[in-house]
């Protein structure tokens, strides 16, 4: 295994890199019926670099979520956005016989992008030659969020309790889960369970380490439940988990979908801010279990005069 380098673990969180990007990167999809377009952000400079694969939230795509993508890039990560098949960039009509299957389909984008980082690496100038494949983790944002816990080790529940398809792939090290969707049955409104029967996670099974990130004030019309709702992947799942909860927080975190989003109802720069330097340090620590930065993170958070949240860890 590689040892880490001066642009990812062992560099200061303060510090950053100029960012290259790239996009749209067309990958390979036989059977999708759209061809799987990705953005590629990673640092200007640096080798054995770590790698993060974020999936977007409805509707959204690779150009989203910039004040996450462009802040990984600039501190050490090779950023990896793929366009799921519900963007509105691609208008797929409701009545597309592809519709149902979305969820399982956005599972499969995530898993391309592992699939042909051989491809993505030569289609990125200066790119060739710098990724290490054995640090990598996922990260996504509400149905991102439930898509990306997939691969950590998450299933899809049946209308009897089942557990579904196991979807974990062994590649991935880590996860970061923002605004991550929490149980589904009697906890959903009646809406959510008739046309979304997908958001029915079980997490007995994630036990791949994470970080899931919810607001306190992140009442969802998807569930009859309140904020607590998205809290369930730290409760119910296995493992090494943090929990970070974000003081007066609503779904969108204080803008993590894009630099002025029309959806982010509770813009708070500063809270971006935290987000960016804690899932930063986060990231490095659970990709190397030497760095420091995630404990120092902690600890400064919990000293704080007056903290934008709390951690939590088990």
């Amino acid at each position: 295994m590689s040892k880490p380098n001066t642009i990812t673990a062992g560099r200061p969180a303060g510090v950053s890199s100029r960012v290259v990007s790239v996009g749209p990167v067309v990958l390979s999809a036989p059977g999708r019926g759209e061809e799987l377009q990705v953005r590629v952000s990673a640092p200007e400079t640096g080798r054995d670099l770590p790698i993060v694969v974020f999936s977007h939230g409805f509707g959204s795509s690779l150009r989203g979520y910039g004040p996450l993508a462009d802040f990984w890039a600039a501190h050490g990560f090779v950023v990896v956005q793929p366009t799921h098949l519900d963007s509105r960039t691609l208008n797929l009509p409701s009545d597309d016989p592809r519709t149902p299957l979305i969820w399982r389909i956005r599972v499969d984008d995530l898993k391309r992008v592992l699939d042909q980082l051989d491809f993505l690496e030569t289609s990125v100038p200066g790119l060739g030659g710098r990724l290490d494949r054995s640090r990598i983790a996922v990260a996504g944002h509400s149905w991102g969020a439930q898509t990306a816990s997939m691969l950590l080790g998450a299933r899809v529940l049946d209308a009897d309790g089942e557990q579904g398809e196991d979807l974990s792939d062994s590649r991935v090290k880590a996860g970061v889960l923002f605004a991550v969707t929490g149980t589904g049955g009697a906890d959903l409104a009646p809406f959510a369970a008739e046309q979304m029967p997908f958001m029915n996670p079980g997490f007995a099974d994630m036990t791949t380490p994470a970080l899931i990130v919810a607001g306190d004030h992140d009442d969802s019309p998807l569930s009859v439940r309140g904020p607590d709702w998205f809290t369930d992947a730290y409760f119910l799942s296995p493992g090494e988990k943090s929990l970070l909860t974000l003081f007066g927080a609503e779904h969108s975190l204080g803008g993590i979908a894009g630099y002025e989003a029309a959806e982010t109802t509770d813009e708070n720069p500063e809270r971006v801010a935290l987000i960016q330097r804690l899932t930063s340090a986060y990231l490095r620590s659970a990709l190397y279990p030497e760095d420091s930065g995630w404990s120092a993170a902690r600890a400064a958070l919990k000293d704080a005069s007056d903290p934008l949240g709390r951690i939590e860890y088990k």
